[in-house]
């Protein structure tokens, strides 16, 4: 194929989007920008009775935060629109009909009760009914009445038109992930291709805009496979010259076989949607508010049954671009690793400037009746922010510079011995004598008089932590001590000094 690049998302409008459908969305833009192409998106919003309210604008905001945002689509840049289907209904009967007139398709009138009969009877001799070219002619069909009378059920009844699928055919299709696929035309059925309420099925309308809107390559999930016979002979029904096509592989549970679900995140606590989602159910948990970086999720998602080559993990959204080849994505399914997602955020959050994430630290401090220097704070989170996975994650990880402990860890409280007590009251008296109260001045200090007075660093380094901390953790002490100053460090030894007499 040698024409411009022109690949698109075709979402349904049926629910949150799913983190797969993102996927999908992703690699369709990488592929998009890699070979200078657009990507567009349309809503495929033919069944009107799945259709959800605000699922449609859902979808955009989700793209706009991950950066993925197309560049045609309903309301911009509408070179082919309309781009949502429910507004190009009337152009698809005319293809219909020109199926119809070429014997390519046909009027089925069976009733649902019909139908069901003939499955119930078909169970009933330990068979499978399908709807083709073995049956066809035998049900309630145009294929067996005159079109006089064709027309005449047309007008009084409800009526759905069928593809008539080919006979005694091997179809060699090709895709550019799996390679040569083979389907037997025998096997497949007569799939209803337009109601009569005057709206088309997904692989009418599928196809139609497809061609319409010059999509060279259609870049879907592995769930499709199944439809690409429909869509090739459709294609070739119409004369049409077809798109290529790459089935990308499933996203599978991070525990098990089986495609991933809302359930798997339910029950394991992550999230499966890119945005928080609000139904009669309740609320699902979105990447967004989880506190995932956009730039983190697009990079999980991306490496999700593809990679480069190398052992390189973490890629910027134009490296992506760059480097993108649907040649090295993979044919078996993806499993999903929840904690390996936590892992990338944490690589983009220690690569985040540390007032950009103050910034973003800041309503957590604001929302808990803190007040706090910003440039505080800024210190603060640059010694943190290593142990950090998420934003949220700061609080715990930085409490103690803004509220002196209450109490003690019982484990690192039994490093405080008979002794310690009279060493603390020693050592308040040595950081008292301090002018210069920085990190280095401070640590070189305390470390001089300790060697000067013969005294091991456990005896001192230990319960000096825990009187700041009120634990064994944190960063360099002395930079702890540096940002809450002075007068706060000697006020904790000293609360600390009465709480363990007390408790002696």
């Amino acid at each position: 194929m040698n024409r411009p690049v022109r690949v698109r998302f075709a979402p349904s409008p049926t629910g949150p989007l799913h983190i797969g459908g993102v996927r999908t969305a992703l690699f369709n833009y990488l592929f998009a920008r890699k070979h200078g192409g657009v990507f567009y998106l349309r809503i495929e919003d033919t069944d009107q009775s799945r259709f959800v309210p605000g699922a449609e604008s859902y979808i955009f905001e989700a793209l706009e935060w991950l950066g993925i945002a197309p560049s045609e689509t309903v309301g911009k840049n509408e070179k082919f629109g309309p781009y949502r289907q429910s507004e190009r209904k009337e152009l698809y009967r005319g293809y219909v009909q020109q199926l119809l007139d070429s014997g390519w398709a046909y009027y089925a009138f069976d009733t649902a009760e019909a139908l069901d009969a003939h499955r119930k009877q078909h169970e009933a001799n330990g068979k499978t009914f399908i709807y083709n070219w073995h049956n066809r002619e035998k049900l309630d069909t145009s294929l067996r009445l005159t079109p006089d009378e064709t027309a005449k059920r047309i007008a009084s009844e409800e009526y759905v038109v069928r593809f008539k699928t080919p006979v005694n055919e091997v179809l060699e299709l090709h895709d550019l992930i799996r390679g040569e696929v083979k389907f037997d035309t025998n096997l497949l059925d007569d799939k209803v291709l337009f109601k009569s309420d005057g709206m088309p099925t997904y692989h009418l309308a599928n196809v139609v805009d497809d061609h319409l809107m010059e999509t060279s390559h259609v870049i879907r999930g592995e769930e499709w496979l199944p439809s690409l016979p429909l869509h090739h002979l459709l294609y070739k029904a119409f004369g049409w010259e077809a798109p290529e096509f790459a089935h990308l592989p499933l996203i599978l549970k991070p525990i098990g076989n089986g495609k991933l679900s809302k359930r798997d995140g339910d029950k394991m606590g992550f999230p499966v949607f890119p945005l928080e989602w609000t139904s009669a159910e309740g609320v699902s948990s979105g990447y967004r508010e989880a506190g995932y970086f956009p730039e983190a999720v697009v990079n999980f998602l991306a490496l999700l049954g593809w990679n480069d080559g190398t052992d390189k993990e973490l890629f910027s959204l134009d490296e992506l671009a760059d480097v993108f080849d649907l040649a090295r994505v993979h044919k078996a399914g993806a499993k999903f690793d929840p904690e390996k997602n936590k892992w990338f955020n944490h690589q983009y959050l220690i690569r985040q400037d540390d007032d950009t994430l103050a910034k973003a630290f800041a309503p957590l401090l604001y929302a808990k009746g803190i007040p706090a220097d910003f440039g505080t704070v800024t210190r603060i989170v640059s010694l943190v922010k290593e142990r950090a996975d998420f934003v949220s994650d700061l609080w715990e990880l930085s409490s103690y510079f803004f509220e002196a402990p209450n109490s003690y860890d019982e484990k690192a409280a039994k490093n405080w011995k008979d002794d310690t007590s009279p060493l603390m009251e020693r050592l308040a008296a040595v950081i008292e004598s301090v002018t210069e109260f920085t990190s280095s001045n401070l640590e070189a200090t305390i470390k001089d008089w300790m060697a000067q007075n013969e005294i091991g660093m456990g005896k001192i380094m230990q319960p000096f932590r825990l009187s700041l901390v009120g634990a064994l953790k944190g960063p360099h002490l002395f930079d702890i001590a540096e940002v809450i100053g002075k007068e706060e460090t000697l006020r904790r030894i000293r609360a600390a000094v009465t709480y363990f007499r007390s408790e002696s």
